[in-house]
């Protein structure tokens, strides 16, 4: 069949990009991979980032890179727990409403943080729940009363919605308060690494009522409208959880062994690092990734020539190969100029279920270039 020229050059054209298109796709599959992910996650809602992330990753990007590789970057030091990825998970649950409800009881609300965003490879090693408040409330009565919070494990349902028979609901966390401040922060790293291993997620129920002290009088219903008012405040909870990605810190940890000095000075033309600055933007990938909106990558370039000298952190393998080389120029190649010593960065971004999430990432900044 025959076609005119410029049909047949589109036509080339268009195959070329589905090719180089495809081509695309899969090393972005790929990389996706290896940064934890199953497919580039599209955010619908773009929650703020908790201040709590953004202390941390500030504080690790002000750290020099000497020490971001001698530190232990398998460990969250702001919790002195061990782990690499945090994540803030939003409550995904609802208030409680059936008809009346008992006297005293202020807020009634059911819980719940889907966990299967975490990886079966990860090991919780934290978990936090945050009851936040628009501001702090104060209690406004003279007579004693004070907030009794109470947080319980939901029980297993019926079909009807209502608690099984004999499954009440098992409490986890109970305090009293004259004032609930701001933030009320709660260690639930027991009940949330059950949920992944013993028993099913059924969430929490959160519980904040009135109680009376010694000599308080118990309140008419006006009343406890009034002593309730001062937590109309209640914006929300949050679960943040500390998870260690062990496979990645072994990795890394063998290959901070193998190489701690400082990188010497060389002839341009010889094996080093060279800067490469990689844009989130041009790799359309900005949407998702929050912070940093890029980085300094570098990669290694340069020759390996004969005799190798201890500058070019050459192995015993390459020193030997180039000797080969020099007599047999055309049966051996000359050894290759690699990375031999990485730093790590930390990013944040959204996952698939629009979680912020801050990730620790080793191998992802060439400091050192070798011959091998």
């Amino acid at each position: 069949m025959w076609l005119l020229p410029s049909f047949r050059a589109s036509l080339a054209w268009a195959l070329l990009d589905l090719v180089l298109g495809r081509e695309m796709s899969l090393q972005e599959s790929l990389l996706l991979k290896s940064l934890g992910l199953s497919t580039k996650p599209s955010p619908k809602t773009l929650v703020p980032v908790p201040s709590v992330l953004w202390r941390i990753f500030q504080k690790r990007k002000m750290l020099p890179s000497t020490n971001k590789d001698l530190g232990d970057a398998c460990r969250v030091e702001e919790f002195n727990v061990p782990g690499n990825i945090i994540r803030v998970l939003a409550d995904q649950g609802h208030f409680i409403h059936n008809g009346q409800p008992p006297r005293l009881l202020c807020l009634q609300k059911r819980l719940y943080f889907n966990l299967s965003a975490l990886e079966e490879g990860e090991r919780l090693t934290m978990a936090q729940l945050e009851i936040k408040f628009s501001h702090n409330s104060y209690h406004a009565s003279s007579r004693g009363q004070v907030f009794e919070l109470r947080l319980y494990q939901a029980p297993q349902m019926s079909l009807r919605g209502m608690p099984s028979q004999g499954r009440d609901p098992k409490l986890l966390v109970e305090r009293s308060f004259a004032q609930l401040r701001k933030s009320l922060l709660f260690n639930l790293s027991g009940v949330a690494k059950d949920w992944r291993t013993y028993s099913r997620n059924l969430g929490l129920i959160l519980e904040i009522s009135v109680s009376g002290g010694e000599g308080a009088s118990t309140p008419t219903s006006r009343g406890l409208r009034s002593l309730c008012a001062s937590i109309d405040s209640f914006l929300d909870t949050s679960l943040l959880v500390v998870t260690l990605s062990q496979q990645q810190c072994e990795a890394s940890r063998r290959r901070r062994r193998r190489s701690l000095h400082h990188p010497p000075l060389m002839p341009s033309n010889l094996c080093k690092p060279r800067q490469l600055y990689i844009s989130f933007s041009e790799v359309g990938w900005e949407n998702w990734i929050i912070a940093p909106q890029g980085y300094m990558a570098n990669y290694c370039l340069g020759e390996c020539p004969f005799p190798l000298t201890a500058e070019l952190n050459s192995t015993n393998h390459a020193i030997l190969q180039t000797m080969v080389h020099s007599l047999d120029p055309q049966g051996t190649p000359q050894p290759c100029c690699v990375p031999v010593r990485l730093s790590p960065i930390s990013i944040l971004y959204y996952d698939n279920s629009d979680n912020v999430v801050l990730r620790h990432y080793e191998d992802m900044v060439v400091d050192e270039c070798g011959c091998r």
